[in-house]
């Protein structure tokens, strides 16, 4: 196996992790008696792990080296699966939701990296494309495979650990045997990542912001609050299918940032914007008239649009950005998604408590409409002549 694909598989085993707590939330919830609210608030912990892990380790790679950042990462992941394997309470699942996300910040970053640099210079955009858009369907195993797992095996609440533990000690193997391709520093001088945004960016930074916010905000949506709109809107409350379903929209999103390219620079965001605005309006025929349909194809756009607006949101922010100003710009954009799976997703599970599922849904989607048409707007009083 070629070095670069090896990483990508332990990138892919690291992240499946991340979403393995997605198709049990309702098991947590009957289990312990947890309100909506308070599922939405474990999931949301991930998001404070990425964002502290982001902010202090996000460019420690650079001297400590990719592989023992990545084995940081694993390890990590280890002491959260078996923090859920074991949890009994509230603060055990709190505690293993934060250590999820310290070990996907150390991994976001340095993994992708690393995955691009491990490959030859003829399978280099090969090994762009399987750090970038595939991450998606990395995020999208972990509810396949507990979904599967609470469905068709014994242990609804522990059995998805012990596989992601087996998975995780396959994933040590396949480090061990990478190459490190940066030079290790003797004398590492470790600081904390700087967010900053250079004049020429900050312009475009607010719509592009905007719309991944918005994106961002529809996957925190689908990964903790769509298991309890299958069940209690549509009666789907199969694991399995609740994990595919959560699958579905990474999977689309994986196929937008593939397809980001195919169209034209000035047309990228303004398609993507558009297809989750669509999608999120499906979303509200769904929460109204109990319609599966409507909730595939708002399923679909939304990942689709997601995917596109995403890369595009990238690909904007990186040509504005001077080169030695990159790493802090991309930081300050990821800072900004992983507050929008988080923070909104606790104010929807307050919603639902207090409006019902199907009216918190339609709320969730006529807010995030409106946060993509004001992107659309911004970003077309900052658009420059091609």
């Amino acid at each position: 196996m070629q070095a670069y694909l090896a990483v990508a598989l332990v990138f892919m085993i690291n992240m499946a992790g991340t979403t393995l707590p997605t198709a049990i939330y309702h098991d947590y919830q009957r289990a312990f008696g947890f309100s909506s609210a308070t599922i939405t608030v474990i999931f949301a912990s991930y998001a404070v792990g990425v964002i502290g892990a982001l902010l202090t380790m996000g460019n420690w790679s650079d001297q400590l080296g990719r592989k023992r950042m990545l084995i940081t990462g694993l390890a990590a992941s280890a002491v959260s699966a078996l923090t859920f394997l074991f949890a009994d309470c509230l603060a055990m699942l709190l505690l293993g939701r934060l250590i999820s996300g310290v070990s996907a910040g150390i991994f976001t970053g340095t993994a992708t990296v690393a995955v691009i640099e491990s490959s030859p210079p003829e399978s280099r955009a090969k090994a762009m494309l399987a750090a970038t858009s595939s991450n998606m369907l990395r995020l999208g195993f972990g509810p396949v495979l507990s979904g599967a797992l609470v469905e068709f095996a014994p242990w609804p609440m522990r059995l998805s650990y012990i596989a992601h533990i087996a998975l995780l000690s396959l994933a040590v193997l396949l480090l061990r045997g990478s190459p490190e391709t940066v030079r290790v520093s003797e004398h590492p001088k470790l600081r904390i990542q700087r967010l900053a945004l250079p004049r020429g960016v900050r312009a475009a930074f607010v719509p592009v912001a905007l719309s991944g916010f918005a994106g961002f905000v529809v996957i925190g949506f689908f990964t903790a609050v769509s298991p309890q709109v299958m069940c209690d809107v549509l009666g789907y409350c199969s694991g399995l299918l609740i994990g595919l379903a959560v699958f579905l929209i990474f999977i689309c999103s994986a196929i937008g940032q593939a397809f980001e390219r195919r169209i034209a620079q000035q047309w990228r965001q303004r398609v993507g914007c558009v297809a989750l605005v669509v999608g999120l309006m499906c979303l509200i025929v769904c929460a109204s008239q109990r319609s599966t349909i409507a909730f595939l194809i708002g399923t679909i756009l939304c990942g689709v649009g997601q995917g596109i607006s995403f890369r595009a949101s990238l690909g904007e922010l990186s040509n504005r950005s001077p080169a030695e100003r990159k790493a802090e710009v991309t930081s300050a954009f990821f800072v900004v998604l992983y507050v929008a799976i988080s923070l909104p997703v606790i104010g929807i599970g307050i919603a639902v408590q207090s409006l019902g599922i199907s009216r918190a849904t339609i709320a969730f989607a006529v807010v995030t409409i409106v946060i993509v048409l004001i992107s659309l707007v911004l970003l077309r009083r900052v658009e420059k002549p091609q």
